[in-house]
């Protein structure tokens, strides 16, 4: 196991300091607000705690109010709304400075046989075909990445181009999804609620960056910012991080500054595991001469 994958396991390992209160921290790095997969992961796993085992978390719904402060720790308060024969129903509330800066509500599920079905993967190559998106993006930037990008504890490859790439060469703008192979890089514990916190985590790397594709806009040229603005996920089947993941992702629709991106989320076998849907704000600047 990598030690970018220890610090990451050790952010989602909560301290518990009363029955149904939680204290999380940030990862020590120079940035201005706490990354919103961080809280989302971290509010799940509280969550997740007072949770009977045999209970599954099968979806979540979730608002980011205020940027995280990553100086101080984040307070975690569950709510227990409901514990009925087959689901529980929990509601989170992630505390700084005495104000609420996100909300999450998750609904666990105890497993039964039903009716299947699910749409088929999208036809994508082998992770083993791609190159790794940090090696990419210090080839677009022209330059050494940040320790925290280089040490990375998740192995993302893109199918198609990453969104730096596009915005330097508009005719490489995809007309189809932004597929993405992921995994954690190491070998995790068998334990379902922490791959599905992981995927949590995940989940929130690269989908404003599918917005920003249809554009030709990126996240590094000074022009253009974002922020989650809310997040929904729905768990499908039991799956593990630490197994490569194919992640389909497109945007239908961007307007009044906000962004709509939604992914699903498929096994190597083919399996339809997780969806998600986000809305992002995304504010751009014009550029010198335009």
């Amino acid at each position: 196991m990598s030690d970018a994958l220890d610090r990451l396991l050790d952010l989602l390992d909560l301290e518990q300091i009363e029955v149904n209160i939680f204290r999380g921290r940030s990862p020590d790095e120079s940035v201005q607000r706490v990354f919103g997969g961080q809280v989302a992961g971290q509010a799940l796993v509280a969550a997740g705690r007072t949770v009977p085992d045999d209970r599954a978390v099968h979806s979540l719904h979730a608002y980011f109010i205020r940027p995280g402060d990553p100086a101080v720790p984040i307070i975690y308060s569950v709510d227990r709304v409901r514990d009925g024969r087959s689901f529980s129903t929990r509601r989170v509330t992630a505390v700084q400075h005495g104000r609420v800066i996100f909300a999450l509500s998750a609904s666990f599920h105890h497993p039964e046989p039903g009716i299947e079905h699910a749409v088929p993967m999208p036809a994508a190559p082998s992770p083993d075909q791609l190159r790794p998106n940090a090696e990419r993006l210090a080839e677009a930037i022209g330059g050494q990445l940040p320790a925290h990008m280089r040490d990375t504890p998740i192995d993302m490859r893109s199918v198609g181009p990453m969104s730096i790439e596009v915005a330097r060469d508009p005719s490489l703008r995809p007309g189809a999804d932004n597929l993405i192979w992921l995994r954690v890089n190491g070998e995790l514990p068998d334990n379902p609620l922490l791959h599905v916190c992981l995927m949590t985590y995940i989940s929130d790397i690269t989908l404003l960056d599918t917005v920003l594709l249809e554009h030709g806009l990126n996240w590094y040229d000074g022009h253009t910012s974002g922020a989650s603005l809310d997040h929904a996920m729905w768990f499908h089947r039991p799956f593990r991080a630490d197994h490569w993941l194919l992640y389909a992702q497109e945007s239908p629709v961007a307007a009044g500054a906000r962004g709509l991106a939604r992914g699903e989320v498929f096994t190597a076998e083919g399996n339809l595991v997780v969806s998600v849907v986000q809305e992002g704000l995304i504010r751009t600047t014009p550029k010198p001469g335009n």
